[in-house]
């Protein structure tokens, strides 16, 4: 490993083959300040970032590649939108996405080692997959990156390059719960028993349920991610505190990050194994959350398209349905809106027009209610589903289209 100055980095990346593929951690653990001497240097690159938000270089000559979609690289016209569960996303870089070059945002060394703190994800995979083709890791370093255990641990022979940059981690701006998000995470909360073992998706929704759980205990954590709303958890005593929390990332506030720099409790761990459905199967209870653009009285979801145009992506949502569905006393839950405020339109649908993301969920939750699917005959789920989740103005139109569909009777 070498420490290098970002002006001796800007030689070094400008040596870089023909339009190399770049891939660099995402989410909120984007190291910026290297990808902006690349991106000055290197005129043409491919970029492979999971949930890039803002500021990713973007401009004509990079390429944004990615399997789940953020507000980084959203509608942007050089997207390459690669679908993949995110369980099996690793194996792109040993297959059909090689990378030439993998950027890293990580804590600064501490006993040979340095962590990728907060973004562990396919990142592991991505470093293996460079080493197999004699490319780089490039490391930026930086004093506030928790140092976090788990599969992130990459010692420093396995770096090619270090730059110590050092400057604040960003965080998400606070969630704003309104009457509807409460109404549902209260709903999902009133499905979680005692000792169940958690999986919460992204927003307002997840968040409002993890607030509905304070008077729980023994409950576990095994998800794709986690954010404050686990912190509020421990520090009100409803977490099993003999089982490690797991996650292949997080992102959140700072006293979060402070929570799980150099916590033995918390694991983040690359997402072939945090996404396995039969490692998810194995947990006691496990209850999966989950959020969709539109559900049908097919029972089944769009959490990725929007007129045909990709949003996000299946993200882990295939992956913890299946393994919520075999884990013994597990749960699958779709908690949305009723009712799309800015389009004004049903959530709930006839059928959908747009790729479907998942189906056979054990339940789907709004605010008016709850529509148990699971084990009932497709009749039963379109009229639970008419009748206990969608908004009550639609509910004789949605009937009149199930007739139709040949749904009822």
């Amino acid at each position: 490993m070498r420490v290098v100055s970002v002006e001796k980095l800007r030689g070094i990346l400008g040596g870089l083959p023909p339009d190399p593929r770049v891939v660099a951690s995402g989410n909120f653990a984007t190291p910026t300040a290297v990808l902006e001497q690349l991106d000055a240097v290197v005129d043409r690159y491919r970029l492979f970032v999971l949930n890039a938000q803002h500021g990713i270089p973007d401009r004509e000559g990079v390429t944004l590649e990615t399997c789940f979609v953020g507000p980084g690289m959203r509608r942007k016209s050089g997207l390459r939108y690669v679908p993949a569960r995110l369980s099996l996303a690793p194996l792109l870089f040993a297959t059909t996405m090689p990378p030439d070059v993998v950027v890293l945002h990580t804590s600064v060394p501490s006993a040979g080692t340095v962590s990728m703190g907060t973004e562990v994800n396919v990142l592991p995979a991505a470093v293996e997959a460079v080493h197999r083709r004699g490319g780089s890791v490039i490391v930026q370093a930086n004093t506030a990156m928790p140092y976090t255990f788990g599969d992130g641990v990459l010692s420093l022979d396995d770096i090619d390059y270090l730059v110590e940059v050092d400057e604040p981690l960003t965080s998400p701006p606070p969630l704003q719960l309104d009457d509807c998000s409460r109404e549902i995470g209260a709903k999902v909360a009133g499905l979680v028993p005692d000792g169940a073992t958690l999986q919460m998706g992204i927003g307002a929704i997840p968040d409002a349920a993890l607030r509905g759980l304070s008077d729980r205990r023994g409950l576990r954590i095994w998800s794709e991610m986690f954010s404050d709303g686990v912190l509020d958890l421990d520090q009100e005593g409803c977490l099993d505190v003999d089982v490690p929390l797991v996650a292949s990332f997080l992102f959140g506030s700072p006293e979060l990050y402070s929570w799980v720099d150099r916590n033995p409790r918390v694991r983040i761990k690359r997402t072939e194994k945090t996404n396995d459905p039969r490692a998810i199967a194995k947990n006691p209870q496990l209850v999966s959350v989950n959020s969709a653009l539109q559900v049908d009285l097919f029972a089944q979801a769009n959490a990725s398209r929007i007129n045909g145009r990709i949003y996000s992506g299946f993200g882990g949502q295939t992956d913890f349905i299946v393994g919520a569905l075999h884990s013994q006393g597990g749960r699958a839950l779709i908690a949305l809106r009723s009712w799309h405020p800015r389009a004004d339109v049903s959530t709930v649908v006839p059928l959908i027009d747009e790729p479907v993301t998942s189906f056979q969920q054990s339940a789907v939750v709004t605010e008016h209610g709850v529509a148990t699917l699971w084990g009932y005959s497709q009749e039963e789920q379109a009229m639970a589903l008419i009748e206990h989740a969608a908004h009550p103005q639609i509910r004789e139109e949605l009937l009149e289209e199930a007739v139709a569909l040949g749904l009822v009777r």
